[in-house]
Order: structure tokens, then C-alpha cells, then sequence
């Protein structure tokens, strides 16, 4: 017994040993180009910027932090557009979850196995195309007169919605529409890997004990599905909230975010790059906030 007890115990320690070598050119990769990078970034932000603002020297300053959050000035900016990245990122993702529950149980609930793959097929089709080449085809179809503005001039009496011209270009509104039909399917992959196991007879033994439509989806619907929904909004909300491209082909000005203004701050002609850095710090925050829900939150099970 004490024989076996220690073979196991060796071919446990093996194991471990065994996986930990595995594992080993992972985390290597890892440190290199991403530990390493982000402790860089966060030297510099505590630094001086040098005369040309392309790098960072001593004595170490907070003072672009304080630029960050510059709440107390009379009209801030930093953290005027750090907001609206928040904002727009949880109204996009709000967007996402208003339309992806549903259609994800849609999805889910046909019958025809070959209708639930062509419709999931749908949904992932759009994946074969460049993110880059798809946002540009937005701002095409939403142009001032582009293909919408057409297609509404061309039936009569609809060209007076837009009065010739949309305006939605170079808008929040716009970036918020680039968005959602960027990041919708992020939204119901994960509800309907969810949805597809779940139990429809909870749904009925509720109704047979009373429970009406609203209450059979507050209290059985919704906490059931509870581990898909974290995961849907985390995988829309931490890759908005950093999203570069769609507010800047379709946002301009108003629609500027922080992924924005570290880039100005990089690569712009006032470069600055320890402010550049501390605003990519509390980008990583937030990511990191946003991390931290779904770790608390998306692998609960409901009991």
C-alpha cells in the first residue's frame, strides 16, 4: 500500500515537473513581449519627457497621471475623452446584448440542425473579411452621400429624412455603429454556447407553478444563462474600449477615444511620450477591471 501510495505520488511529482517544462517557452514568450513592454511603459510614464517628448528621462513626475485625470481643471480633455471611451464602450455593449440575447436564443431553439449552422455561419461571415476593409465599407455606406443617402434620395419622399445628406459621419452615433457591427458577434457566440445546453423544461416547470413570462426570465432565464452574458460583455467591452480604428475612420473629433490620444500622444507633432504612456496605463486598468468581473463573475455555475 505504501509501495503504491509513493509510485503515485512520484508520477504526480513527474507530472508537474513535466508540465512546467512544457510551459516553459510560453512563458518565456510571454515576458519578452508582454510583461516586459508593459513594465517599460510604466517606467516611462512616471518619467520626464525629453526635449523632442520621444522618450523618457529622470527626475520621475505623477504629473501625467494628473494630466489623465484632470477632472479639476475648467475644461478637461484627457479625462473628458477617457469617459467617453467608457461611455461608448458600455453603450455599445449594451447595444450587443439587446440584440445578440435574442437572436442567440433564436439560434439556439431551431429545431433544423442545418438552419442553426447556416445561421451561426452568418454570423461568423463576416470574420473573413479585414476588420480594416469592413469599417472602411461602413463609412462608404454612411457618407454624406454615400449609398445610404442614395439608396433614401432615390425612394421618393425618403430623401427628406436626410435632406439630401446624412450627418452621421465623423459623429459619436457613427463610431457606436461601427462598433456593434464590428464586435455583435462577440455578443452571441458566447450566449448561444450557453443557450444551446440549457434546460427548456426549468421553463416549464415554472409556468406550471405560476410564474408568468417576466418572472420565468428574470429568475430562471437570465441567472442560468448568467456565465454567457459576463463573457459576452466582457468580449465586447475590453476590445471597445480600446478601439483605435472605427473611432477614427468614423468618429473624428467626436468620436475621439483613448486609443486616439495615446497615438497623438506617440506620434503626434506635440509627442509626448511618458503622457502617451500613462494614458496606455490607465487603458490597462480598465482592461484589467474588466478582467477582473469575468474571473469573479463568468465561471460562476448556477447551483
Amino acid at each position: 500500500m505504501a509501495s503504491s501510495t509513493t509510485n503515485a505520488q512520484y508520477m504526480k511529482d513527474r507530472a508537474r515537473k513535466q508540465g512546467i517544462y512544457l510551459s516553459l517557452p510560453a512563458v518565456v514568450w510571454l515576458g519578452i513581449f508582454f510583461i516586459l513592454p508593459v513594465l517599460i511603459v510604466l517606467a516611462i510614464s512616471f518619467m520626464t519627457p525629453t526635449s523632442d517628448g520621444a522618450g523618457g528621462q529622470l527626475p520621475l513626475t505623477l504629473n501625467h497621471y494628473a494630466d489623465a485625470f484632470d477632472f479639476w481643471k475648467a475644461r478637461p480633455i484627457y479625462s473628458t475623452i477617457i469617459l467617453r471611451s467608457v461611455w461608448i464602450s458600455l453603450i455599445t455593449t449594451l447595444i450587443c446584448l439587446v440584440m445578440g440575447y435574442p437572436l442567440s436564443f433564436f439560434i439556439a431553439t431551431r429545431k433544423n440542425p442545418y438552419v442553426r449552422q447556416f445561421a451561426m455561419f452568418l454570423i461568423i461571415m463576416p470574420f473573413w473579411t479585414n476588420f480594416l476593409v469592413r469599417t472602411y465599407a461602413l463609412k462608404t455606406i454612411i457618407a454624406p452621400e454615400g449609398t445610404l443617402a442614395g439608396i433614401l434620395n432615390a425612394v421618393g419622399g425618403l430623401g427628406m429624412l436626410v435632406n439630401g445628406k446624412l450627418t452621421w459621419l465623423n459623429t459619436r452615433e457613427a463610431v457606436i455603429l461601427g462598433l456593434v457591427y464590428s464586435y455583435l458577434p462577440f455578443m452571441v457566440l458566447p450566449i448561444y454556447a450557453v443557450v444551446e445546453k440549457f434546460d427548456f423544461r426549468f421553463v416549464e416547470a415554472a409556468n406550471d407553478l405560476g410564474a408568468n413570462d417576466w418572472k420565468t426570465l428574470i429568475r430562471i432565464v437570465l441567472p442560468m444563462t448568467a456565465p454567457g452574458l459576463v463573457a459576452g460583455f466582457i468580449l465586447v467591452f475590453i476590445p471597445t474600449i480600446g478601439a483605435f480604428v472605427t473611432p477614427d475612420l468614423l468618429g473624428g473629433t467626436q468620436g475621439l477615444m483613448i486609443s486616439n490620444l495615446i497615438q497623438q500622444n506617440i506620434r503626434g507633432t506635440g509627442a509626448n511620450y511618458p503622457r502617451g504612456s500613462a494614458l496606455s496605463a490607465v487603458l490597462m486598468l480598465l482592461v484589467t477591471i474588466g478582467v477582473i468581473i469575468y474571473l469573479r463573475y463568468g465561471d460562476r455555475e448556477v447551483a
